[in-house]
């Protein structure tokens, strides 16, 4: 199952880089007014992750984050994502960036159903992340809390 995964995953990139050259994407932050957390996990890879993707042709970074946290999470976006960091994401491709977010207000309209997409959606408190939560989305929420400067690399 994994190793389909990483295959899927690499097919996903490979495609990407084929017919974009260099990709983009969006990553966000949402937390609660109860200091909690959404993340994701996705059906073709494992861990937990900040909701986002790519930025579709036509579509602004913070456009795609505001359709991306509604695609993955139900969130709405009640004021405009801020602009934290843009990191290169050299383990997913080496022409590859992602643009940082924070949602400082939003509503959740529902909990997020599974879809093809998405296993599953929930918020975790910021001291209790859930096993599985990957590195890069532990270093992005510890850059975010603590104020830190975003290290240039997902």
């Amino acid at each position: 199952m994994l190793l389909d995964q990483r295959l899927l995953r690499r097919l996903f990139h490979l495609g990407a880089l084929a017919t974009r050259g260099m990709t983009l994407g969006v990553r966000g932050v949402a937390v609660d007014a109860e200091g909690r957390v959404g993340l994701v996990r996705h059906t073709y890879i494992s861990g937990w992750h900040l909701p986002g993707g790519g930025v579709e042709r036509g579509e602004t970074a913070v456009e795609a984050m505001i359709r991306e946290f509604r695609e993955e999470a139900e969130i709405v976006a009640d004021a405009p994502p801020r602009l934290i960091g843009l990191y290169r994401n050299a383990a997913a491709a080496p022409r590859d960036h992602v643009a940082l977010f924070v949602l400082p207000s939003f509503t959740v309209l529902r909990p997020k159903a599974p879809d093809r997409e998405i296993a599953a959606c929930a918020f975790f408190p910021l001291d209790a992340l859930p096993e599985g939560t990957t590195r890069a989305t532990r270093a992005r929420l510890r850059e975010v809390r603590k104020g830190l400067p975003p290290d240039p690399n997902w």
